[in-house]
């Protein structure tokens, strides 16, 4: 389970222009809500593209539906990750699109505003039954275009042992209390690192923009970039430190975080709940502890996971939506959960045993409550490579938190929202 980010490939954005080309309404995220769907069971062919583990897994769902539902086949289509926003993008230009597809939460906002997703109908799923944060993700310009399938966020991994040796009892709840407690698995625990944050790099904004939210600052002001405030150079200044001081590393080979956080060279780590089963398998299983992210005005954490939405251009729009609010019940969330691991993004789910009896499972359910993902404005993955850039030079090069900011929001502005 992840979260997917990368640049707004150029296939991608000719698309976006071939498609308002085509007569399609260019202002997509502009739409009301979407219409209602017919009573009764589904029927006829419903056609479905999902990426990576949840393509290859989805069927055993499919086959359940179509138990409840004689008369509809579902045909599920797996494709690679890698190729997944060019071909979305590809069969929304061509209008050749499957009935459903996953769509990364990051992808949102682009795909509504080519005009090509569905809006979701208002009486097919209830809002407050998810999680916030993952709704979010959803709505464009005050529209929803999908349901959240899964999530994830992000949480502090830490290992037990030399938290145990620095002397931390307890969890740290502030910006102040984590810099402590940091610098104490470093200096008393015996760890060559207290933390690994990202240095920058690809998808290094996951963990700085956390800071900035917790900090009162956003990406946006209305329709305006607002990552140049005195929030976001406070939180940017607050990151930084970590490298200034020695407390994370400013380059970390790849593949050796877990071995060494194993090991006790690195105390902490930021991640998702993809890294408990990692550490189990490396024999970390009851060496690690999970912390929330602290708080300064808030305790916000990131956001991701996968989204479900219905193309315009779909046959079988009925019964694709059927197939949406069916994935959406919280029974078929608990299933899901056992068959692929991915945790449910609604709430009421998290009631069952198998996540509320689980400590480390519970603690992201817990950190779920405050979560949030970027807008989706069209053009947030480009946005987010300059981001990434930025943080690099930062950490670094000791650029200052104020040029770093400056130069975020200059680069976000020169790219513009995509409105």
């Amino acid at each position: 389970m992840a979260t997917w980010t990368r640049p707004l490939a150029a296939l991608g954005l000719a698309a976006v222009l071939l498609v308002a080309g085509c007569g399609r309404d260019e202002d997509g995220g502009a739409e009301g809500p979407g219409k209602s769907i017919g009573e009764g069971k589904a029927t006829g062919e419903v056609t479905v593209w999902a990426m990576g583990t949840e393509g290859e897994k989805l069927g055993v769902l499919a086959d359940a539906f179509m138990k409840e539902n004689p008369d509809a086949k579902v045909k599920v289509t797996p494709i690679p990750w890698d190729g997944a926003h060019d071909k979305i993008a590809t069969a929304i230009a061509g209008r050749q699109t499957p009935d459903i597809s996953l769509i990364g939460t990051t992808w949102m906002g682009e795909f509504a505003k080519t005009g090509g997703l569905d809006p979701a109908p208002t009486d097919l799923v209830t809002k407050d039954d998810f999680f916030p944060g993952a709704w979010d993700t959803t709505v464009v310009d005050g529209t929803s275009y999908g349901v959240p399938w899964y999530v994830e966020t992000r949480l502090l991994y830490v290992n037990k042992a030399v938290a145990t040796k620095a002397g931390i009892t307890t969890a740290p709840q502030t910006w102040e209390d984590l810099k402590t407690a940091i610098t104490a698995l470093k200096t008393k625990g015996g760890a060559k690192w207290g933390v690994s944050f990202p240095p920058g790099g690809t998808g290094s904004w996951q963990t700085v923009l956390p800071f900035v939210w917790q900090n009162g600052g956003d990406i946006l002001s209305g329709d305006t970039f607002a990552l140049d405030s005195p929030a976001t150079a406070e939180a940017l200044g607050y990151y930084q430190s970590y490298f200034a001081e020695g407390l994370s590393p400013k380059d970390l080979p790849q593949g050796t975080l877990e071995p060494e956080f194993v090991k006790g060279n690195i105390g902490a780590f930021v991640s998702g709940p993809w890294h408990i089963g990692i550490l189990k398998e490396q024999g970390a299983a009851d060496n690690f502890q999970l912390w929330h992210m602290p708080k300064r005005q808030a305790a916000t954490s990131f956001v991701g996971g996968g989204n479900l939405a219905v193309f315009k251009d779909a046959k079988n729009r009925d019964a694709a939506w059927k197939f949406v609010e069916y994935l959406s019940r919280p029974d078929v969330q608990i299933t899901w959960y056992r068959t692929a691991s991915d945790l449910p993004s609604v709430k009421k789910a998290w009631d069952d045993p198998v996540l509320a009896d689980d400590p480390h499972l519970a603690a992201f359910g817990t950190q779920l409550e405050d979560a949030k993902s970027p807008p989706a404005i069209a053009t947030w993955e480009q946005v987010a490579v300059g981001m990434d850039a930025e943080v690099e030079k930062l950490t670094k090069t000791g650029a200052s938190p104020e040029d770093t900011a400056r130069a975020i929001q200059q680069k976000a502005t020169s790219i513009g929202t995509g409105a």
